[in-house]
């Protein structure tokens, strides 16, 4: 066993018949505990030794401190105000095609007060008349007179042949599509042979009128399906067009069409 002086097993075996109130027994006793207060004391002036500095304000941060000044912000003069953006002017007009020349009023004086010349007819010949005297140029502008005389400019109207997928109205077969399949269903003449039932899958544009063109069927069940509503289709109906803007436009349709096969 380790001896250890300062255990109180030992300490009494040592001091044993001893006067025990010497100081060496009191000393050895409290050893421990005085050994384990200074250990702490010491450890917290420690970590107080290394802290305090970071608490306390740099020199150098104090000075400048000081020398803040406080602003009133009342007393600071407005900013100066926005100066309005001036547009460029404008370019020049571009030089006329044709050569133009200068109108001079008519004007009765004398001979020698005369100032400017009157242009004769043949120097006005093939020319506009300007406020003053312009050269015409190759790559100059053509000027149009506006049409004149009391009814209005003929316009030309573009008209509308796109085919839209999407409108505000959508075409629809008179009576709505219920009678459209009755339709089908009475004009249908089923081919000899078909076994199998299933749909047919039709695509046609909707005209402004309501006829129906591009027909085409986009998958048939087989057995003369296809030619069969190919021809119903083109024997139907018209149907109201469809309407995008106020006006009848073309659109695209698609639908399926059931088929039953005879028992």
């Amino acid at each position: 066993m380790k001896l250890d002086i300062y255990r109180q097993k030992w300490l009494d075996l040592v001091f044993e018949g001893r006067n025990k109130e010497y100081g060496a027994y009191e000393l050895r006793k409290k050893n421990p505990r005085i050994t384990m207060l200074a250990l702490l004391i010491g450890g917290v002036g420690f970590m107080l030794a290394v802290g305090i500095p970071g608490w306390l304000p740099d020199g150098k941060e104090a000075e400048e401190e000081e020398k803040v000044t406080m602003v009133d912000m009342a007393k600071l003069a407005p900013p100066p105000p926005d100066k309005p953006l001036v547009p460029p002017p404008p370019p020049p007009p571009p030089a006329p095609k044709i050569d133009e020349v200068k109108f001079v009023k008519p004007k009765v004086v004398r001979r020698e007060e005369v100032v400017e010349e009157i242009k004769t007819i043949e120097e006005l010949k093939d020319k506009n008349v300007g406020a003053k005297d312009v050269k015409g140029q190759d790559d100059g502008r053509i000027v149009i007179e506006e049409p004149s005389g009391d009814g209005p400019a003929d316009s030309k109207v573009v008209e509308d042949n796109t085919v839209y997928n999407a409108v505000e109205v959508k075409p629809d077969f008179p009576g709505g599509m219920k009678k459209f399949y009755e339709f089908i269903q009475n004009n249908f003449n089923v081919p000899e042979g078909l076994e199998t039932s299933g749909k047919i899958y039709v695509q046609f544009v909707v005209e402004k009128d309501g006829s129906l063109t591009d027909i085409k069927v986009l998958r048939d069940i087989g057995s003369g399906t296809k030619a069969e509503t190919m021809r119903v289709l083109k024997k139907c109906p018209k149907w109201k067009p469809g309407v995008q803007n106020g006006k009848n436009v073309r659109v695209l349709y698609s639908l399926p069409i059931s088929i039953q096969a005879p028992e």
